[in-house]
């Protein structure tokens, strides 16, 4: 299929932005904070707001402000190290942006997420509501993970996911990935002179997956591989996302205006409901439950629910409402959330949904999960 990148790259209209910016783009190797490259990217960032858009910041550089505000020579590798030097660095930080976006008379507001913010139902709507509240006060949400006591996170540089999950909580119309690389290459183009730059993605397979890298530089902790994981989350969430160098001259403004920077990951047609969204990428899987082939097929060809008639194992300890992972040998079929805990699964597993009552004393539901509350893999 032939495809216009001229037309896909107008973004012009886009009304909600996420802006993402790795640690490499707003501080020196020395890890303490480039003043001056900061100071262009809240001028871009105000003119955006100051124009009508809805902006919101997602931003790392926390540990890295520790590091220079400490004077250290390298990155310190124990978890309750990082932990310090981000408490120490996310004061800093948020102290700088809001210095420098006041200059342009826009009111910033901090928001710490974790995983787990995310992960819980209701915490995630909380937070979905409080970023949807500042963006009507006229306020620009500044995020960033709350590196002091996210220890998985710190571990694997997740503020990509977070931004494209913060795409996805909040509906918006774009994701810009501000990094110090150009975006998707054919190659390592450190080290391959021959690799070029890959201006559209339509599909994340296993080619795209390969294309990865590692980790970047010593002061950032994500790299190719947490963007392509980001870029999965946003284009299933209807959400275009461009990978660029947040080193480019006025990057924001030249993309918005459809130059062809960076990689454009191109949404999929059809976008998850906003429920389905949090079960696929913003729920973490507490146990799995594995089925049949007459069950695989039931969920994937035909959309019904999930029955205890099909389910041959359990695995794990979950409760009501949790999230699961639904496994065909071992193939992910999909993930949904469960109406009855593990124990009572293995109690029920195989049997009809006429004998629920018998076996458990009690038959809140016909399913073990129903088909509002699952996700086929994506």
């Amino acid at each position: 299929m032939a495809f216009d990148l001229k037309e896909l790259r107008n973004f012009q209209n886009a009304s909600r932005l996420v802006v993402k910016v790795g640690s490499t783009t707003i501080s020196y190797p020395n890890g303490k904070l480039d003043i001056g490259h900061m100071e262009q990217l809240v001028r871009e960032l105000a003119d955006l707001q100051n124009s009508g858009k809805e902006v919101v910041l997602v931003t790392s550089g926390a540990q890295g402000a520790g590091i220079g505000k400490l004077g250290l020579s390298c990155k310190p590798r124990t978890i309750p190290e990082k932990q310090a030097l981000a408490a120490i660095g996310q004061g800093l930080l948020m102290h700088m942006y809001e210095k420098l976006f006041s200059e342009y008379g826009i009111m910033v507001a901090q928001v710490l997420l974790t995983r787990e913010d995310i992960m819980d139902r209701k915490r995630f709507l909380n937070a979905r509501n409080a970023i949807n509240a500042l963006l009507q006060m006229g306020a620009l949400p500044i995020i960033n993970e709350n590196d002091t006591i996210a220890v998985e996170e710190i571990r694997f540089g997740d503020n990509d996911t977070l931004s494209a999950l913060v795409a996805s909580l909040i509906d918006a119309e774009l994701l810009l990935m501000l990094s110090d690389i150009d975006g998707l290459y054919t190659g390592n183009p450190s080290v391959d002179r021959e690799a070029s730059l890959i201006p559209l993605v339509t599909d994340i397979d296993r080619e795209v997956e390969h294309l990865a890298g590692g980790s970047g530089s010593s002061l950032g902790t994500g790299g190719m591989v947490t963007k392509i994981q980001a870029a999965r989350v946003a284009m299933n969430s209807g959400c275009p996302m461009v990978i660029a160098h947040g080193r480019e001259h006025k990057v924001i403004k030249r993309i918005l205006q459809g130059e062809q920077l960076g990689t454009l990951f191109l949404p999929r047609e059809t976008r998850l409901h906003s429920k389905k969204r949090w079960i696929a990428f913003g729920a973490g899987m507490q146990g799995k439950i594995f089925i049949d082939e007459g069950a695989k097929k039931a969920l994937t060809e035909k959309g019904k629910s999930l029955l205890p008639s099909g389910i041959t194992g359990v695995e794990g300890s979950f409760g009501i409402g949790n999230m699961v992972g639904v496994f065909f040998n071992d193939e992910e079929v999909g993930r949904g959330m469960v109406n009855y805990p593990s124990g009572d699964i293995e109690k029920i597993k195989g049997r009809k949904t006429k004998d629920i009552d018998k076996v458990l004393g009690y038959k809140d539901f016909d399913e073990v999960i129903h088909r509002d509350n699952f996700v086929l893999n994506i």
